[in-house]
């Protein structure tokens, strides 16, 4: 089931519900778990058309596991802080927006060597 599919259904299921049951409902939450809840919560990693770009050049894909380990790498980030990171995975590195969830670019193993990254405040590897 797509995200768009997903999101409709908890909107339907938030707005069926009563306002008196989400009350209570909630209540009966600790802070903790409801936190937890919100960080779980599955979201989007959104490409640059630079960093679409540059997978298009040098014909790199990311599969399924790949993007799970780079929303793993966004949320370790996000937890220290982290505004702008290096986010390395393999053979691959990529500089990322952690606060808008967007991958700026992208560099690929002949890239990494000799390199200099600038303009990060972490780096996180995955």
């Amino acid at each position: 089931m797509d995200n768009f599919k997903i999101r409709r259904l908890e909107n339907q299921l938030i707005n069926s519900a009563k306002p008196v049951e989400r009350k209570s409902n909630l209540s009966n939450k600790s802070f903790e778990s409801i936190l937890q809840q919100i960080q779980n919560r599955d979201y989007e990693i959104k490409f640059s058309k630079h960093a679409i770009n540059r997978m298009d050049h040098r014909d790199m894909t990311l599969s399924k596991e790949e993007l799970q380990r780079l929303k793993t790498g966004f949320n370790k980030a996000e937890e220290k802080g982290v505004k702008d990171a290096l986010i390395l995975m393999g053979d691959k590195a990529f500089i990322a927006s952690i606060k808008n969830k967007t991958i700026i670019t992208t560099v690929y193993k002949e890239q990494l060597k000799d390199n200099v990254f600038t303009n990060i405040d972490g780096a996180v590897i995955v």
